[in-house]
């Protein structure tokens, strides 16, 4: 072979040698005996990247094109494959890794394509071969975990024939090598475990790779799990020897033999001394220990579940007494100090608790497991020194799924024994509240927590905690007055912080049945342990958490609004973006505090001018700020400093918006008499529409402004909306149009004939912008371009869509014919042309909803010749397009519309429709008989039968 060929193939060769390179591969890849011979010539080049590049141009030659080599040439394959592998046996050095793992992957390969037909001992011969040399095993044991990856991971999804050939395979190889195999494993565990614990460990793994479709006989007999034992008792293998037993036990089994598989493994690894867990000082090999005992519970679990069914009373108790003896190991691991321990056994307990559940009554034995799992998991929601609260990173990231996977087990154990749930927490919470001062943070913090949790873990619906069951109320009131009277709310710990600001609002509804405690819980709220705490992340939290609380007790906040509002004045001022300090609060956080003093101000029982001047004296500031802000905008040069007061501009915008969250309609406005500030902010934001920089993020907010207002205002908006659309529509970009029609569709649903003037004038208007911006050239691969355009389209559709179904045709009529005709022009393309069946659906609701319209004797002067010209055609040419996927549901909706469009047509213009649809269908060759059928279909009054028609209609057209 061309040695400078060769050499361009390494990564870090000279750029000179690869065109040389990749001509030579091109020439010889095409001349398969020339190749191989080439390839067992490079097989002893020294350079690793040659061998590597021969073995990737073999899997090439067996992926894709092994069907069409000769009978000469697959053997060829097969014999260099072998002589290469005999040359490892001699091996001094090995190959590296990477070059084992792929010569794996090929033997592999040629193992699926030809065991069945041409190469039946495959196994043999390689067995054979390689006996029990160390260089030969390796690449046999990788070999065999590549196979299974190939054939048995259920993880790689396969073809329906892929799926077939892989079951015939593991049939064939069940019959005639599984038990060599297995042998083979047994030998080489034997062989090796002493000597080369690398080879066992991948040995090990093997037999867990393969146990879940073998004979479990050839594995699960006294010879095999006597030496697995032994592995468990070797330092370098015992945690794969743990892995591959657990594979054993996870093994699909009738419910007895997996009863006695499991207890036969437990006894010998009871006597064995593995269940003294408290002398095992290797977490790592306790993780995985703990996670075979899970699978052993969790085994036990599923066998007595399927008996109880079965009514076999005797062999259910047995079983269950099987899992009842394990709970003792399983809570000593669930115990454990190391947490991945305790996770991997969660499983087992959660369904141990499930089956608690189940039965009739708990013995006291069994009452005595649930106070043990329930102190475990009250012990083990602790966090522990090293948690780092202020930069949460994996570690931190893993201990609060591990706290998930508790809260599992809680709201388990709550279903098997509320009331003894509720003592455990009422015990715990009262013993560390008396002491709060003198307990390290993690104790406080998991005592409120558990007070939280039993919020879910006993449910009450709409949060009513405090009403019904006198045991629970009483024990929830009695440990929320302590939570608030007893100070805790002082501890200098966040998370403490923080979970008594949760609980307070988890449990709102408590200051309802107990007001008396309202104002010291606001006092914590607004000093320094709330929205003034010296951490960013608590304020941030508490932001949302006062909004829920002032929210849920308005009623009760009267005697409080002038003086809440006057504490909270500083965080509502909006944050100069020229001033260098860090703000209080973020602007996100900003917008709860606006939505409370909204709340507050509009929910009080002040009189109308009260609350006028109240909200003025929230929202001038920020109008001013914004009008001296929108002045400077123009005057900025460079682009960085114009988003910064664009964004500042945006967040006043937002801020006024939020306030107006308190407004549930018209009304409310208006008895608040805050209609006139609202229409005050409207004057001070439009302006933005026309600045000339910023325009998008300037536009996005002043329209999600008017969204609000179009809600609290209702008609007395409508001044505005004119000019505002005049601006929205200059120099768009698809994002601006996107989100103008939703507005426009808004104000068309809201006031329909009151807005017919004014949408008679911006129709085309609009049209025309969406049309010029769709039509702009895009790069062939811009996916984000393409996406945009496809959602611009959508909302274009459904904005002619809104117009429609609002019985509002006069403002499409009034257009002119030119202009109406290429409106429906581009309905007819949307339905026919595009495959995006959401916006061919949305266009024959139009098409159906136009016939409606103006399809009958009194409608649009020439709408019948189009209905003829193009929209029945539209309903036959969209369906039988090869993108019309049938068997995507979004397909089957637009075909249904499509039908109800014909069903509409016929409707409208009866046996006129016939007529022409017995010309017509012809054309598409459709047979008479198939003709005369569909038109008698179409008569009958039941549109479901019409339906099913069609779509076999279809179904049967595109075969």
């Amino acid at each position: 072979m061309d040695e400078q060929a060769l050499m361009g193939l390494n990564p870090n060769a000279d750029a000179c040698y690869r065109p040389c390179s990749a001509t030579y591969v091109h020439t010889v890849v095409f001349h398969v005996i020339i190749l191989i011979n080439a390839i067992c010539v490079c097989f002893s080049h020294s350079d690793d990247h040659v061998k590597f590049f021969c073995f990737q141009v073999l899997e090439h030659q067996i992926k894709f094109r092994h069907g069409t080599l000769a009978a000469a040439q697959q053997q060829l394959i097969r014999e260099t494959l072998m002589k290469w592998l005999q040359a490892q046996l001699m091996n001094v050095h090995p190959e590296k890794p990477f070059i084992r793992n792929k010569a794996a992957q090929v033997l592999a390969l040629t193992f699926v394509m030809e065991y069945l037909t041409l190469w039946p001992k495959f196994f043999f011969d390689i067995l054979n071969l390689v006996g029990l040399n160390l260089n030969g095993v390796d690449i046999y044991l990788r070999t065999v975990m590549a196979i299974d990856a190939e054939v048995v991971d259920r993880d790689i999804l396969h073809s329906p024939e892929e799926t077939r050939r892989n079951i015939l395979i593991k049939d064939t190889m069940r019959e005639q090598c599984i038990p060599a195999l297995v042998e083979s494993w047994f030998q080489i565990l034997q062989t090796y475990q002493h000597t080369h614990s690398e080879l066992t460990c991948q040995c090990l793994e093997v037999v867990g790779a393969y146990v879940s479709w073998i004979d479990l006989n050839l594995i699960a007999n006294d010879r095999f799990v006597n030496l697995l034992l032994s592995h468990m008792s070797m330092e370098e293998l015992r945690e794969e020897a743990c892995d591959c037993l657990f594979e054993i036990v996870n093994k699909g089994m009738e419910p007895v033999d997996k009863t006695k598989l499991v207890e036969s493994l437990c006894q010998v690894l009871q006597s064995a001394g593995f269940f003294n867990i408290e002398q095992e000082e290797d977490v790592d090999f306790l993780a995985k220990f703990s996670r075979l005992v899970n699978g052993m519970g969790q085994s036990l679990v599923l066998s007595w579940t399927k008996l109880s069914k079965t009514g076999d009373a005797k062999v259910s108790a047995e079983t269950l007494r099987a899992v009842e003896g394990k709970v003792p190991l399983m809570l000593q691991l669930l115990i454990h100090e190391d947490d991945d321990i305790s996770a991997n056994i969660v499983g087992f307990c959660y369904d141990y608790l499930h089956v608690l559940k189940q039965l009739p009554a708990l013995s006291e034995q069994q009452k005595s497991n649930v106070e043990a799992i329930m102190l475990a998991v009250m012990n083990k929601l602790k966090y522990d020194d090293e948690y780092n609260f202020e930069n949460e990173g994996e570690d931190e990231a893993m201990f609060v799924e591990y706290r998930k996977q508790l809260k599992m087990l809680l709201d388990r154990l709550a279903q098997v024994s509320p009331e003894l749930l509720l003592e455990a927490v009422h015990r715990v919470f009262s013993a560390t509240m008396q002491n709060w001062q003198t307990v390290q943070f993690m104790e406080v913090e998991v005592a409120i927590r558990l007070l939280y949790m039993l919020g879910e873990a006993l449910p009450a619906s709409h949060g009513a905690h405090f009403s019904g069951d006198t045991t629970k109320t009483s024990t929830l009131q009695s440990m929320m007055r302590t939570l608030i009277s007893c100070g805790v709310s002082e501890y200098q710990h966040s998370s403490v912080t923080l979970e008594f600001f949760e609980t307070v609002v988890r449990y709102d509804k408590f200051f309802l049945v107990e007001p008396q405690h309202i104002p010291s819980v606001l006092m914590a709220f607004l000093d320094h342990r709330g929205l003034r705490h010296s951490s960013p992340k608590v304020r941030s939290r508490v932001a949302y958490l006062f909004s829920r609380f002032i929210k849920t007790l308005h009623k009760h906040m009267n005697a409080f609004i002038e003086d809440i509002l006057s504490r909270i004045q500083d965080l509502l001022e909006l944050a100069p973006p020229e001033n260098g300090f860090p703000a209080p609060l973020s602007s996100d956080d900003q917008l709860f505090m606006f939505e409370t003093a909204g709340v507050l101000i509009v929910n009080g029982e002040s009189p109308a001018e009260r609350k006028q001047a109240l909200m003025r004296s929230l929202l001038t500031p920020l109008m001013e700020a914004f009008r001296m802000l929108l002045a400077k905008l123009p005057q900025e040069a460079g682009e960085e400093r114009q988003a910064v007061l664009a964004d500042c501009l945006s967040h006043a915008v937002g801020f006024a918006s939020r306030t107006s969250k308190a407004f549930s309609n018209k009304q409310t406005v208006k008895q608040c008499g805050c209609s006139e500030v609202y229409l005050d902010c409207l004057q001070t934001f439009l302006p933005a529409l026309s600045c000339p920089v910023q325009r998008g993020p300037l536009r996005s907010a002043v329209r999600s402004f008017l969204h609000r207002m179009i809600i609290c205002l209702e008609e007395e908006v409508l001044p505005f909306i004119p000019a505002a659309s005049q601006h929205m529509l200059k120099d768009c970009e698809p994002k601006d149009l996107q989100e103008f029609i939703p507005l426009v569709s808004q104000i068309t649903a809201k006031f329909k004939n009151q807005v017919s003037p004014f949408l008679q004038e911006i129709f085309m208007p609009l049209v025309m912008a969406i049309f010029e911006v769709l039509s702009r050239p895009a790069e062939e691969n811009d996916q984000t371009a393409a996406l945009e355009k496809q959602m611009l389209r959508r909302s274009y559709f459904t904005f002619i869509q809104t117009i429609a179904s609002s019985g509002m045709n006069e403002v499409m009529a009034s257009q002119g014919a030119e202009n109406i005709e290429r409106v429906l022009f581009t309905i007819i393309q949307g339905a026919v042309d595009f495959p995006d069946p959401i916006a061919q659906k949305t266009c024959f609701i139009i098409l159906s909803r136009l016939v409606e319209l103006w399809g009958g004797k009194d409608g649009l002067v020439g709408f019948p010749d189009f209905i003829y010209k193009h929209i029945v055609p539209a309903c036959f040419m969209a369906p039988l397009k090869p993108t019309f996927d049938l068997s995507d549901a979004q397909t089957v909706l637009t075909l249904s519309e499509c039908t109800l469009t014909l069903h509409m047509i016929h409707l409208k213009r009866g046996p006129e429709c016939i007529q022409f649809l017995q010309e017509y269908l012809p054309s598409l060759q459709v047979s008479a008989e198939i003709t005369q059928e569909l038109c008698q279909v179409l008569q009958q009054p039941d549109v479901k039968v019409l339906k099913n028609y069609m779509k076999v209609f279809f179904q049967q057209a595109r075969l």
